[in-house]
């Protein structure tokens, strides 16, 4: 019989015997603290503590985990941050947002700019347009395409969540410097730049496409 695991739950025991009162020690206080503990192990704020660099994925598996991550908590304290607009749920807010940067833009080129599927953009817009806050006009260039505009309603609706934006944003990006946000900023806009590139050229291709492509971009830096 082996006795490995017995060993380790006893010196669970021990370490959790430390913490606690006689009062508090029980089987399933004991559970909970078990629980807890691994949980906090395996909690994403420990992630940089974690990361191996010689491990069989590697840094760059590490750096894309922590950005999948920062995605979902980016999009948790958005939606918190936005409950008083309704009409600006989910990809409703980066649309109207980006939308403002220009006097107008055909509706492939908003989905294009938000690197969107085609369908799941078009819904968006609809519902921009249900809510009046963008508006639709024969594209004078091309008359089988329609471009699309921020309305009054929706420049209002935008003066509104100033506020709002901001508190997202300081949320987002707190407790980093000054020097530590420039980084960023430049860091991700690189990548953004590059990603929007290939989405742009190689978005119905399979990956091997990609691939010989980032090759070639590496072979030129």
């Amino acid at each position: 019989m082996k006795y490995e695991t017995l060993h380790a739950v006893i010196s669970e025991l021990e370490e959790f015997e430390k913490h606690k009162s006689d009062s508090q020690i029980s089987l399933d206080s004991f559970r909970r603290w078990l629980n807890e503990r691994f949980y906090q192990q395996e909690s994403p704020l420990n992630l940089m503590e974690k990361v191996e660099v010689d491990s069989p994925l590697g840094l760059n598996y590490e750096i894309v985990k922590q950005l999948m991550l920062l995605n979902r908590y980016n999009k948790i304290i958005i939606k918190k941050g936005m409950e008083k607009y309704p009409e600006l749920v989910n990809e409703d807010f980066t649309y109207l947002y980006r939308l403002l940067d220009y006097e107008s833009l055909t509706k492939i080129q908003l989905i294009e700019k938000n690197a969107h599927e085609k369908q799941s953009g078009l819904e968006v817009i609809k519902r921009l347009i249900k809510y009046g806050l963008v508006t639709e006009f024969p594209d004078p260039n091309d008359g089988r395409s329609k471009r699309i505009m921020v309305t009054e309603k929706g420049k209002e609706l935008f003066k509104e969540t100033t506020q709002e934006v901001n508190l997202i944003s300081n949320i987002i990006t707190a407790r980093l410097s000054i020097e530590e946000k420039e980084m960023l900023f430049k860091i991700v806009k690189k990548m953004n730049v590059l990603q929007h590139n290939i989405y742009l050229k190689y978005r119905e291709d399979d990956i091997s496409m990609i691939e010989n492509f980032i090759s070639g971009s590496n072979h030129k830096d």
